[in-house]
């Protein structure tokens, strides 16, 4: 009797390991993920969602992101990669023309690359990453419409963004202004707080000081920066609108100083990016495909539901 069971838990254990060595997924894979700093919540959500997808296809994945936005920085994490034998690389391109050199050494050196939220130029694996011409077009719709509802139909309007390099941010500030198009309203020439809080108040401060009726904001940083700015001034008139969901950003949307921000899903971006990765080291081939990983409006109604 023993030796019948045995040898029908020997069948079954056998049977699970011929699964298990046909899985989409083989164990062990080394994915090198890099945003654009490591600091932002959007980047930390990035690798939230990448670590989630590391434990569940139980492959490896390092966050290699510089402290802070730069191009010399995020080429050196590209090159550590490579030297460190990674077999994939997932990343948020600071400056899609900048890295392109180091990862196309990566991609001669056999070493697969995925896009999260800003691609380089240069062809890769696939992309996840927001609509973001479409999310800017939303973002300047919903300032177009707070205004008009408060009974404003002109005046300038002030963006700060990030760098004139970033393709994700350069796309919403191209679909924001085209919201513009056909009104009454001056869309002022873009001014750059490179992503940073404290640099993009001094930005916003500057616009209110010129008579602004609205700012938008194109990422964390200039976001908070923008929100931070309406509420030291005292104006609630000023329509601030903007992007990501950090904690600062949520709480500046419920107490009024932003009308809205454009929430993304970094997690999925992170989750899909790492998922994809595991599948082209073994051997799936994706085509560069580009998903849309989705955008929601939040405003202080919102929250609150």
């Amino acid at each position: 009797m023993k030796k019948k069971l045995f040898a029908a838990f020997l069948t079954v254990a056998m049977a699970g390991s011929m699964l298990a060595s046909t899985s989409v997924f083989a164990e062990g894979e080394k994915v090198a993920l890099i945003t654009m700093d490591s600091i932002d919540q959007h980047w930390i959500g990035v690798r939230d969602g990448a670590e989630k997808a590391a434990d569940e296809l139980k492959c490896e994945v390092n966050f290699m992101a510089p402290n802070t936005k730069d191009d010399a920085q995020q080429i050196e994490c590209v090159n550590n990669a490579v030297a460190g034998g990674y077999q994939a690389i997932v990343i948020a391109a600071n400056g899609p023309d900048a890295i392109t050199s180091s990862l196309k050494e990566a991609q001669d050196a056999g070493i697969k690359i995925v896009y999260v939220d800003s691609p380089a130029n240069l062809d890769a694996e696939a992309t996840f990453s927001t609509d973001n011409q479409a999310a800017g077009t939303q973002a300047g719709e919903v300032l177009l419409k707070t205004l008009q509802d408060k009974g404003i139909t002109s005046g300038s309007i002030g963006i700060i963004n990030t760098n004139a390099a970033s393709d994700s941010t350069v796309k919403r500030e191209a679909g924001f202004r085209a919201a513009f198009d056909g009104t009454d309203f001056e869309i002022l020439e873009t001014q750059y707080g490179e992503g940073d809080a404290a640099k993009s108040q001094t930005i916003a401060e500057n616009y209110i000081t010129q008579g602004v009726v609205g700012i938008f904001g194109t990422n964390e940083g200039s976001t908070v920066g923008t929100g931070n700015a309406i509420k030291a001034s005292g104006k609630d008139s000023i329509v601030g609108v903007g992007f990501d969901k950090s904690d600062a950003i949520l709480d500046l949307v419920k107490d009024g100083y932003l009308v809205a921000t454009m929430a993304q899903n970094p997690d999925v971006m992170g989750y899909e990016g790492v998922k994809a990765a595991v599948e082209v080291i073994n051997g799936a081939d994706l085509g560069g495909a580009v998903t849309d990983t989705g955008v929601s409006v939040l405003t202080a109604e919102s929250l609150a539901e």
